[in-house]
């Protein structure tokens, strides 16, 4: 069987994981982030110097943030709660260090400790885990559309073929609300002059993704790049949803207020649903093997498009509700109480619509994949503020605020804030953050040469994650030094 044939086959006909799995797998990267911070806290309680040399940081946020998010989808796979397990008691551990180090030189009860805190003020110009969500989506993308091809990864963790949840599934989904969460619309951005001259501006403004979808069109087909055509179609890529989706999101926006985007989403994924379930329409995605005209070969890109278009607009919600202004510890604790009622109360809807309906589909981004990458996002988002919460916690404790994207105490020093902010040029998360489409992009092509030069299929496991290590190190490289010389790449 030809090479590119065999590559289809492996990943093709998957089943997914369970929704639990999905979710264990939101912990990790929160863990990772308040281990980075915290062993920063405590280098400076030993007497250690920061910021740290540009090189050091790098392989600091590496080792801190990549490297366990490629370790825990491929050798570690299996035991990954107990790797949450020993990353929560090690940073319950430090937290404690910190709390009796305070305790020693002020006194005073830990639920003393607490309410002073809970009632305290932060610096709230920007929310970091949200920036943190987009830039960890986005790392675990690049990581999944390499790691997927080698026999390392779980085949449970890859797409599935017609119903099912794989990681990878929430993936693509998740990108898409990571992208909503910071639009113009979320940050409440007003719209200047004509709605119609503001659609075509958007509409304008998406040909960088077409562009690059149309050069990913071209690249597999002329090199016989393996490609799994029910995953989006013949023609059909990611780049084109993404695109389609901004433009159609933008229009429905400039009519409809920005606050009723959570019922525009209910709108367009329950009418989608309601004519899968009544016409023909699912029968035609799933089962037609007619693929002549351009509608029946990119079938599946088209109208999963509908899906991801609710999925954007459940995400200007979200966006909107989490960039309103706060300035208490206690107003964002409510928020951290809200992202999980939220995402409790989608996963019992999830449940009723997967029993009464249909299961999560994301070859159609049916009703329950949207419920399920809402749902699952909120959980994610949840997790990540609570680290950021306990890691604002353990900077009240310890008097020290050089820690990059992560809330600050109010009231910080002139000179603390130059210092924060020479940490952040040489923090990997802005890095990532600051030319998040350019990672995408550099992510795709070093996937596509890697394939090239290492047979993925016949590597044994520890080859594989050395591969995987160093494709993510000269991702992370590239965009590191891009960023610490300021350069940010965007021409539309």
């Amino acid at each position: 069987m030809d090479e590119a044939l065999v590559k289809v086959a492996f990943v093709s006909n998957l089943n997914g994981t369970t929704v639990a799995e999905v979710s264990l797998g939101s912990f990790l990267a929160p863990l990772c982030i308040l281990s980075r911070g915290l062993f920063l806290i405590v280098f400076h309680l030993c007497r250690g110097v920061l910021p740290l040399a540009k090189g050091a940081h790098l392989v600091l946020d590496f080792t801190a943030l990549i490297m366990p998010m490629v370790l825990s989808c491929t050798v570690l796979s299996d035991i990954l709660h107990w790797v949450i397990v020993g990353l929560a008691v090690a940073d319950l551990f430090v937290l404690y260090f910190l709390y009796r180090n305070k305790k020693a030189h002020t006194g005073g009860s830990f639920g003393g400790s607490l309410h002073s805190f809970m009632n305290s003020h932060m610096e709230t110009n920007l929310v970091p885990f949200v920036t943190a969500f987009r830039v960890l989506v986005n790392v675990k993308t690049a990581i999944s559309i390499l790691a997927v091809d080698f026999s390392v990864f779980p085949r449970r963790y890859a797409k599935t073929e017609t119903y099912g949840t794989g990681v990878m599934d929430f993936g693509v989904g998740a990108y898409v609300m990571a992208n909503a969460l910071v639009c113009p619309e979320a940050r409440g951005k007003k719209i200047q002059g004509s709605k119609f001259k503001y659609v075509v501006k958007q509409l304008l403004s998406v040909w960088p993704l077409v562009l690059l979808g149309l050069v990913r069109l071209a690249s597999v087909k002329s090199t016989g790049y393996h490609e799994h055509v029910t995953e989006y179609g013949v023609h059909w890529n990611f780049f084109f949803t993404l695109a389609i989706v901004r433009v159609v999101a933008s229009a429905l926006l400039s009519v409809f207020p920005i606050s009723s985007s959570w019922l525009i989403a209910l709108l367009i994924s329950g009418v989608y649903q309601f004519l899968l379930e009544t016409t023909d329409l699912k029968s035609f995605i799933i089962h037609s093997s007619e693929r002549t005209t351009f509608l029946q070969a990119n079938r599946e890109g088209i109208f999963s498009v509908v899906g991801y278009v609710a999925i954007y607009m459940a995400g200007v919600q979200v966006g909107l509700y989490l960039m309103r202004t706060r300035t208490l510890v206690k107003d964002w604790i409510l928020v951290v109480r809200n992202l999980l009622l939220g995402s409790f109360g989608l996963w019992l809807v999830l449940y009723a619509c997967q029993t009464y309906t249909e299961p999560v589909s994301r070859r159609m981004a049916n009703l329950s994949f949207c419920i399920w990458t809402v749902a699952q996002s909120l959980f994610f988002l949840a997790c990540l503020s609570t680290a950021d919460v306990v890691l604002l916690f353990a900077k009240t404790m310890s008097k020290f605020s050089l820690v990059s994207t992560s809330w600050n105490p109010a009231g910080s020093s002139q000179t603390e804030g130059k210092l924060r902010k020479k940490m952040d040029e040489l923090c990997l998360i802005q890095s990532v953050n600051r030319n998040q489409l350019l990672f995408f992009l550099l992510a795709n092509l070093m996937t596509g040469l890697t394939n090239v030069l290492v047979d993925t299929l016949k590597s044994n496991d520890f080859f594989s994650v050395c591969v995987l290590q160093s494709y993510m190190l000269m991702n992370s490289l590239c965009i590191f030094i891009l960023h610490i010389n300021n350069i940010t790449i965007k021409f539309w």
